[in-house]
């Protein structure tokens, strides 16, 4: 078989990067190295079941690697010719920052630094890496533009709005691609059981009280995984149309309170359990996205309904639980 390119996807037993990596291999033209630590931050069990699925592909290859470990990093950046280096390798978490704020410095910004060090001396010339809408802070006017000011209020936001500068110099000075995308709440199967969405399905079935922070009353930018996966691959295709350095909005523009998802989950699922609670230090009220420039860019696009998105999550979560 002649493989035309070598993709290195980071995070590839995340949400993000298994989604991708799987659409990645549709392509028979296409090896993709994954490269994951597999850490504890949520359920090991799910990323082993993202991975055994990537596995069945003869076109992937694993390597357990921390983006930190430079060495190892080099090992497997000269063995092959990358072409394309997709970065979702990073410590999620909005209130997980504010009590480990070191696993941000490490992973985040050590370990997003030692991708670019090294794609500028193996010679990649195109990194897609994730950013995200964290990066706005508390916005005051939506929906936000990628020209907005910055304005994080949280250490993963800054960890994102530093990975944003960082590209920037590297695609100035040694002409490097770098393409950031901003991520506005992707929910979807497979998705990560630490946010909203996921949380409350779980807490249903498995009769837990479910949380709601600031008595419902934040709104969120959701953003289909199908959609998402779509966009960064038009982006790959027609990124002869995008800049050396350009960061895109990676939302639906169709902004969802947390009171409509709770009305949603009764009126499909059923009655949870719910306390509501005051506003969380760290916590952003809004977000709301304006995706005008990815339209300009790709032509228009056509995003999930949010009610329909939520049934797929649901029957995903249902059938991957063996819930009847």
């Amino acid at each position: 078989m002649n493989i035309k390119k070598n993709v290195v996807v980071t995070g590839c037993c995340g949400f993000i990067g298994f989604s991708l990596s799987q659409e990645l291999l549709n392509n028979k033209n296409i090896k993709v190295i994954g490269l994951d630590t597999i850490n504890d931050y949520y359920d090991v069990n799910l990323k082993k079941q993202r991975l055994k699925l990537l596995k069945q592909n003869k076109n992937f290859q694993f390597k357990k690697v921390d983006i930190k470990n430079y060495n190892l990093l080099k090992k497997i950046f000269y063995k092959d010719k990358i072409d394309i280096i997709y970065n979702f390798a990073a410590q999620a978490g909005v209130q997980y920052s504010i009590k480990n704020p070191k696993k941000y410095m490490d992973s985040n910004c050590m370990g997003f630094f030692n991708i670019l060090e090294l794609a500028r001396k193996s010679g990649v010339k195109t990194i897609f890496y994730a950013s995200s809408s964290s990066v706005y802070g508390d916005s005051k006017k939506f929906p936000v533009k990628e020209n907005f000011d910055l304005k994080p209020k949280n250490f993963y936001g800054f960890s994102k709005k530093a990975n944003e500068e960082m590209a920037e110099i590297y695609s100035r000075y040694y002409g490097i691609k770098t393409i950031g995308l901003r991520f506005f709440t992707v929910f979807g199967p497979w998705g990560r059981p630490d946010l909203v969405i996921n949380k409350l399905i779980d807490s249903f079935f498995k009769n837990k009280i479910f949380y709601l922070n600031n008595f419902g009353k934040h709104v969120r930018d959701f953003t289909y995984i199908d959609d998402v996966i779509k966009i960064i691959l038009k982006l790959s295709i027609n990124n002869k149309n995008v800049k050396d350095c350009e960061i895109f909005n990676i939302c639906g523009s169709q902004p969802v309170s947390l009171l409509y998802l709770i009305k949603l989950f009764k009126k499909k699922v059923g009655k949870p359990k719910i306390i509501k609670r005051a506003f969380q230090k760290g916590d952003i009220l809004k977000s709301y996205g304006s995706n005008r420039k990815l339209n300009k860019v790709l032509g228009k696009l056509k995003f999930t309904n949010f009610d329909d998105g939520f049934i797929d999550t649901l029957e995903w979560y249902k059938e991957y639980y063996k819930i009847k």
